[in-house]
């Protein structure tokens, strides 16, 4: 009861144990429960069929006393309750009866009082186990807190994804794990999409589109729509975009991102098929990266645990994240690749990727190549003289 960042904790450690688990918390994220194996139940369905239930919730109004003669009525009997929450969740008059009746066969607490009254029924009881409420300040306690925040610094100044930042989403360790080549893909995308547009300013409008095989509900994207953001920003401006300020950053700059989540059949293994960012109102320098709707529209996806482009503007394309990146617009027609790769060679710029997509068969293609160093000019120059190339545009990773 109560999913939490301890709650999750218990939850892996009774899934190392073969147990099966549910958890109740109207807070907690579906994606974090199918990240452990945990499956979210009501608070009755809890209860009652639960044969050990394991207390982290705060005290709130809601909360206090939520456990008393209705809630002990419905649960199995025999059960045993571990309560490291707060003492008040638990009206321990009514748990004294649970216990005198073998309704509930043992308890764990720790002291809501120390030293506890000598008179406590609930503290003498021979079905009750008490322990102090001294675990976060034991030597080795206060050991571990300060080798993970010594970890996280470090972490941070590494550029790392931080799970445990009190100002940014907050995004569970399982989670952060599961979206870590997502993150990479997004902000490569950002970054991609900004290049196209002529001028690099004036952005205002910003849309991302998440295909997932996931409930919309299940997916949490402020992480990626923090990353995104940063693609978009940095490189036309002096601000370093984070996870603290993203949000915060784009509105000073009057960027507006909305997002869309479109349920797609897939494999639900890998929580985002593709994403999709569209700039609209602004001119591109790549006329072949602008969709049918009129907007600047790139595509991608993570393969391999790499990410790939896969879309340009209407033209599908295939080609690793890695590097630089070089979009020709063509004639489709024998030798393209040859002449370029050329080019590319006489200059020693080794070209790591390279995918071709086309509308019609010798008709109009995009040729998308990965390169791992940037060309100078004069090489880019030549590459725009290639007769069948009608447009190019050379884009930094």
């Amino acid at each position: 009861m109560g999913f939490g960042k301890v709650g999750s904790e218990v939850a892996r450690r009774a899934k190392g144990l073969g147990m099966q688990v549910i958890a109740h918390d109207p807070y907690a994220p579906a994606d974090r429960a199918r990240a452990i194996g945990v499956e979210l139940v009501s608070f009755d369905q809890a209860i009652s069929t639960a044969d050990f239930i394991s207390l982290h919730m705060p005290l709130t109004p809601s909360t206090e006393k939520v456990f008393n003669d209705d809630t002990f009525a419905k649960v199995k009997t025999g059960v045993r309750i571990i309560n490291v929450a707060r003492g008040g969740v638990i009206d321990e008059d009514a748990l004294v009866r649970a216990l005198d009746s073998g309704k509930v066969a043992q308890h764990w607490m720790f002291s809501p009082e120390e030293p506890p009254p000598k008179d406590s029924k609930l503290v003498q009881h021979e079905r009750v186990t008490v322990t102090p409420h001294l675990g976060a300040s034991t030597k080795e306690a206060q050991e571990g807190v300060a080798i993970e925040i010594a970890e996280a610094v470090v972490g941070a100044l590494q550029g790392e994804l931080a799970a445990t930042a009190v100002n940014a989403p907050m995004v569970p360790a399982e989670v952060l794990s599961e979206l870590a080549p997502y993150v990479v893909l997004a902000e490569k995308l950002g970054r991609l999409a900004v290049q196209l547009v002529a001028g690099g300013s004036g952005i205002k409008s910003a849309k991302v589109v998440y295909r997932s095989s996931r409930d919309p509900d299940d997916l949490d994207t402020r992480l990626l729509r923090a990353m995104i953001t940063k693609g978009i920003i940095e490189p036309i401006s002096d601000s370093f975009i984070n996870l603290v300020n993203a949000d915060f950053t784009a509105k000073q700059k009057g960027l507006r991102i909305s997002e869309e989540r479109v349920v797609v059949d897939t494999s639900p293994e890998f929580p985002i098929h593709s994403i999709q960012v569209q700039l609209s109102d602004v001119d591109s320098k790549f006329g072949s990266g602008v969709s049918e709707g009129g907007d600047i529209s790139i595509e991608g996806r993570v393969k391999y645990g790499k990410p790939h482009l896969t879309r340009v503007g209407s033209f599908s394309v295939d080609v690793s994240l890695e590097g630089n990146l070089i979009l020709c617009r063509q004639v489709d027609q024998p030798g393209m690749i040859g002449q370029v790769g050329n080019i590319l060679g006489e200059q020693n710029v080794n070209v790591s990727f390279m995918s071709v997509g086309r509308t019609v068969q010798r008709r109009k293609a995009i040729m998308a190549i990965g390169v791992d160093e940037e060309p100078n000019q004069e090489t880019l120059k030549k590459i725009g003289e290639v007769q069948a190339i009608e447009e190019f545009v050379f884009l930094k990773l």
